[in-house]
């Protein structure tokens, strides 16, 4: 079975740093391009930012450029998002995501929340 299990949220000030996991099982992490999403009650969940199969390569959302880092550790089947200079409107559910690489079959962890306090 496919897991992938978010962990770290939490409440935190403005300014602050916080880090986020998620943890993969029951599939080959290295086929996968792995990313992180953001949804907030009443919006679309929104493309944080996503890092290539090898972690060669990575893409983010201009709101967090600069300020957040994905990466992952394949030898360990764990992604993360280093979130730095948090600031309020970060304030929403992180998601982890798994998408092959070739076949583009996509999965989501269960979301941790993350909220900024001005």
């Amino acid at each position: 079975e496919v897991q992938l299990v978010e962990s770290g949220g939490g409440l935190v000030q403005a300014g602050d740093s916080l880090t986020l996991s998620c943890a993969a099982a029951g599939f080959t992490f290295s086929n996968y391009v792995m990313g992180w999403y953001r949804q907030t009650p009443g919006k679309e969940r929104e493309l944080v930012a996503d890092i290539s199969s090898g972690g060669g390569s990575s893409d983010y959302a201009e709101s967090v450029k600069g300020r957040f880092t994905i990466s992952r550790d394949n030898d360990q089947n764990t992604l993360y998002l280093q979130m730095n200079s948090l600031k309020p409107e970060d304030t929403a559910v992180y998601y982890c995501s798994a998408v092959h690489y070739v076949l583009g079959q996509k999965y989501w962890g269960q979301g941790t929340q993350v909220t900024v306090s001005s």
